[in-house]
């Protein structure tokens, strides 16, 4: 009876060829849940339904575990926080993040929990540093895509921004404090593409310096 519960308890067993993404997802999970404190290759092992020695065949080491689970999560962060968009309004920027912060809190924690941990293990600093290179530009290039002429700095600005609107929802389990800020937010970037001059635009200011034609 009691083995019957626990089978009942894990995830469903993967399917083959999908055994490392299943580890992968189950890491998330298991970090997410009880931080990196918790994170065993047999804690994973249950959540994904497989026997613990698979996940050191597949990654070596708790490390390379860590960091291939952080890797595996940037692309789905960027489909589900609505970083990549075909939207050209600015009205509508992170409308997805509410969805988000409520339906993914599993993936935004890991990622936290992970970016918190580099500060202690300085060999987690490069995947953080290039998750962050990677939301920044993503965030600038959405950004112009919704006529914002956004340089790196701006880009960098506005997604520090939705980053600890974010942390800050995800930590207190409140999803709703983001909306007011998300539409201040909104507001700045609609004067920000009316205006671009006011924001230290490079490319604006230099248009504005440039001198008239004489008639």
């Amino acid at each position: 009876m009691a083995s019957k519960a626990k089978a009942a308890s894990t995830s469903a067993a993967p399917l083959y060829g999908e055994g490392r993404e299943a580890l992968l997802r189950a890491t998330v999970k298991v970090v997410a849940r009880g931080g990196l404190r918790a994170l065993t290759y047999r804690a994973v092992a249950e959540e994904a339904g497989v026997a613990h020695a698979l996940v050191r065949f597949h990654f070596g080491s708790r490390d390379a575990l860590i960091v291939a689970a952080t890797e595996y999560s940037l692309p789905e962060a960027i489909r589900v926080g609505g970083l990549e968009s075909d939207s050209t309004d600015v009205g509508d920027y992170a409308d997805q993040l509410h969805e988000v912060i409520v339906t993914e809190s599993e993936l935004t924690a890991f990622q936290f929990e992970v970016i918190l941990e580099s500060r202690r293990r300085p060999e987690l600093r490069p995947v953080v540093r290039e998750i962050y290179d990677i939301f920044r530009k993503t965030a600038t290039s959405d950004l112009n895509q919704r006529g914002v002429q956004a340089d790196e700095a701006l880009g960098a600005l506005i997604f520090a921004t939705l980053d600890g609107l974010v942390f800050q929802a995800v930590s207190m389990n409140d999803p709703e404090s983001i909306e007011i800020p998300l539409q201040r937010l909104r507001q700045l970037l609609a004067l920000a593409r009316e205006h671009p001059e006011a924001f230290g635009n490079d490319r604006a200011n230099k248009r504005s310096r440039r001198p008239s034609p004489k008639s």
